[in-house]
């Protein structure tokens, strides 16, 4: 997927997402930028000739006026738009001038499906649900899934635990649904003695995941040989250090389509050198905008695939473009330490 090219051609490369301090969308597609840079600084370095053009594309602007500008039709490659409503007329642009284009946050919309030169980042909920439950039926089939109520009337998981109890009826697997609210004796009647449990919540926030993670615990101290593996959300990533002793316990997965991995040395090092070039650190985000941003730069420019968070695996679609399909389990051991499994 890299425009890598040889260094005595540059590549030229056009940023074309809200640059400034105005609001939120701004502050994080800054961090996204500096990143993004930091990472053009090293291969510049490594001997890649590069050009950055950049645009500030706020939320209100006509981005035809900004496809007008001087350089715009010469770049190689475009990293944009963040808004849903800028994305036809830049899929266009880049359709008439034979220019990549990479989105890399969530749109609506499916430019991507008649658009040959558009590679989308961003995955939906429905993509992430299908690949999940894929994972499911396919490596834990030898659980016996169990589903817990948390009665979390905001949660929005219910689509996800339906099709995936749908899933597990087509295969003939036998599943229980028990309720955070049930005596114990109700409760351990759900699990099995006989085989590993794969628990699912209907929740993905953290009062009900310390509540059920409570219950599960007395499970175990009550019920010796009952064995268990919980099964996750992304959100539960944004919990993990509180968590991390727990989810070992109880050998969690967590599904997610990036990894920030904060005692990782490159991570470490990437953190120190963003704080040394823009004296701040980066943003309290999961994930972090800087680090994606470097990420994306070395996987489409240089061809590295050696990511530091974010993991990218397009795959073509019929008659279109490319849809990212990475996916991870991030894998809590028993003996406290942490896997990333890539799909």
């Amino acid at each position: 997927m890299s425009v890598a090219q040889p260094t005595q051609n540059p590549i030229n490369v056009g940023i074309m997402l809200p640059l400034h301090n105005v609001n939120g969308d701004g502050k994080r597609m800054l961090e996204y930028y500096r990143g993004f840079l930091m990472a053009v600084e090293k291969m510049k370095q490594d001997g890649i000739n590069i050009n950055i053009h950049s645009w500030n594309v706020p939320e209100d602007a006509d981005i035809r006026t900004t496809l007008l500008q001087e350089g715009a039709n010469t770049c190689n490659i475009i990293f944009g738009p963040l808004y849903t409503k800028q994305v036809k007329q830049l899929s266009d642009f880049c359709r008439a001038y034979k220019i990549k284009m990479v989105i890399p946050f969530s749109i609506n919309g499916n430019e991507v499906d008649n658009n040959p030169f558009i590679y989308q980042v961003y995955q939906s909920k429905e993509d992430q649900n299908s690949i999940t439950i894929q994972q499911i039926v396919d490596h834990f089939n030898n659980c016996h899934p169990v589903f817990i109520d948390c009665n979390d009337t905001t949660s929005n998981k219910g689509s996800f635990t339906y099709t995936l109890r749908k899933a597990l009826e087509q295969r003939g697997i036998q599943y229980n649904i028990t309720n955070i609210k049930s005596s114990d004796e109700m409760f351990a009647k759900s699990f099995s003695l006989s085989q590993p449990n794969l628990v699912i919540l209907n929740s993905g926030r953290s009062p009900e995941l310390t509540a059920a993670m409570k219950k599960l615990e007395l499970l175990q101290q009550t019920n010796q040989g009952v064995q268990i593996t919980l099964f996750g959300y992304t959100e539960w990533l944004m919990y993990a250090h509180i968590n991390k002793e727990r989810f070992a316990r109880f050998n969690a997965f967590v599904p997610t389509h990036f990894y920030y991995n904060e005692a990782s040395q490159a991570t470490k090092e990437l953190e120190q050198k963003y704080r040394w070039r823009f004296h701040q650190d980066m943003m309290t985000a999961l994930p972090r905008f800087a680090i994606t941003g470097y990420d994306h730069a070395m996987y489409f420019l240089a061809g590295n695939r050696n990511w530091i968070q974010t993991p990218l695996n397009f795959i073509q679609q019929n008659g279109g473009g490319y849809r990212n399909k990475a996916f991870m389990l991030i894998h809590y051991k028993q003996d406290g330490s942490i896997e990333a499994i890539g799909y």
